[in-house]
Parts: structure tokens; C-alpha cells; sequence
């Protein structure tokens, strides 16, 4: 496991960066037909969900 400090302001843009990201990775899944593909990349939006859950527990 990987420990990352940041700050209050750090933590604020990232999450604005992958909430933004996460927006058009939904446009890309809803675009892309191949069934592997379309999986590898609701992994990926699931992963980044969690990480901005983590975020979210971090400003509270």
C-alpha cells in the first residue's frame, strides 16, 4: 500500500480532475462496443469512484 500526503488544495483538485475525467470515461464507456473493452473500462470508472470516496472521507 502507498501513503500520499496532500493538501486540503491538493486533495480539491484532484478530485475535481477525476470527477472530470469520470465524465468522459462514462461517454467512452456508453461509445464502445466491444464487450472486453467496455469491461476494462468500468473497472477503471469503479476504481476512480473508490479513490474519490477516499477523497471525499479525507476532507471530512
Amino acid at each position: 500500500m502507498y501513503m500520499l500526503t496532500l493538501t486540503k488544495e491538493e486533495v480539491s483538485i484532484l478530485k475535481n480532475v477525476l470527477t472530470e475525467y469520470l465524465s468522459d470515461l462514462r461517454m467512452e464507456v456508453a461509445d464502445t462496443d466491444k464487450q472486453d473493452f467496455r469491461n476494462h473500462l468500468k473497472k477503471k470508472e469503479e476504481t476512480i469512484k473508490e479513490i474519490l470516496g477516499t477523497l471525499a472521507r479525507m476532507e471530512s
